[in-house]
């Protein structure tokens, strides 16, 4: 089977073209190395292309001849998306409808999305499950709430389309074996600017709120190791290959952690300590935000091998200790 990963220089997309390979796939990554790295796309080729320039896109596609396709080519720093909304419009939305159209030329009817529990916005109800209300605060959760809404309208429209949209709640770590993990010089996740801070390339960490209604102040966040969520991906080709119907699936582990058990977590996996400082609360953080991830185990077969923070974050660390992080 033939599979095209757009964003497949990326973070997340750079663990999904990985595993795909090891899984006997042919992968194909389009990606246009904004945010990712061509050293990272470890399986089939690169083509370094926009989604905005479909001719680019529609060459791919005629000689690659894809069976599916898994989209990961999104912006995805929310404060940015709020200071620059059209940005995010054009290349989450627009961009997207761009890639949907050539697939429809040319009869490529599976799709996996790479959405995000930021359309939940601040739930009434922890767990969030996938019946929730899509209530995004930001152009960033608005942008892959319009997508889910696209996907769900194409799906019924009578075409030949069938997709599986999954959404992530707070993905962490790297590769067990090394060989890729997060590479971006500014990140804002939490897990990946803790180690970055105990390694000393930030000079303090900074916790935003601690005045939370939760058990030490701060924020509960489902963290979910990357790997794990490539193999949800997996499970979801899978699903679609075998005739599967379009759906939407939590990919998260059920529970999370505080903000400040990730630090002190960070600091004795790394041996550590570094300087952290209170910082007033982020608008529009919900004191927790944690999946119903019963849905996927149980329709798609989904069995997560990493939950467990401490494992996440010494990956995590291992990869920053090489230094191409």
């Amino acid at each position: 089977m033939r599979v095209l990963v757009t964003g497949g220089a990326g973070y997340i997309g750079s663990h999904m073209v990985k595993l795909l390979g090891e899984r006997g796939y042919e992968v194909l990554t389009y990606d246009n190395l904004s945010t990712g790295h061509d050293w990272a796309v470890l399986y089939g080729r690169l083509v370094v292309g926009d989604l905005a320039y479909k001719d680019k896109l529609r060459e791919v596609f005629g000689e690659f001849k894809p069976d599916a396709v898994m989209h990961f080519a999104a912006y995805i720093v929310v404060p940015e998306s709020v200071r620059e909304p059209l940005k995010y419009y054009r290349n989450n939305v627009v961009n997207t409808i761009n890639l949907l159209e050539v697939m429809e030329e040319f009869g490529v009817d599976k799709f996996i999305f790479s959405s995000s529990a930021a359309v939940y916005g601040i739930p009434e109800k922890i767990p969030v499950s996938e019946g929730a209300p899509l209530n995004p605060i930001n152009p960033y959760g608005e942008t892959k709430a319009t997508v889910e809404r696209i996907l769900r309208d194409l799906s019924n429209s009578g075409k030949d389309f069938r997709y599986v949209s999954l959404r992530y709640f707070n993905v962490a770590g790297a590769d067990p074996e090394g060989k890729i993990g997060f590479a971006y010089p500014n990140p804002t996740h939490l897990i990946i600017r803790a180690v970055k801070t105990a390694k000393g390339e930030f000079e303090r960490l900074e916790i935003y709120g601690t005045d939370y209604p939760t058990p030490d102040g701060t924020c509960i966040r489902d963290y979910i190791h990357v790997v794990d969520l490539a193999d949800a991906h997996i499970v979801a080709l899978e699903y679609l290959l075998e005739g599967g119907q379009s759906d939407v699936f939590n990919c998260g582990y059920g529970h999370g952690y505080s903000v400040k058990e990730v630090v002190e977590t960070v600091k004795r996996v790394t041996g550590r300590d570094f300087k952290v400082v209170e910082a007033p609360r982020r608008e529009g953080d919900p004191p927790v935000l944690v999946a119903d991830s019963k849905k996927i185990r149980e329709r798609l077969g989904w069995e997560p091998k990493y939950d467990d923070l401490k494992f996440i974050v010494k990956t995590a660390w291992e990869w920053e200790v090489k230094g191409r992080g």
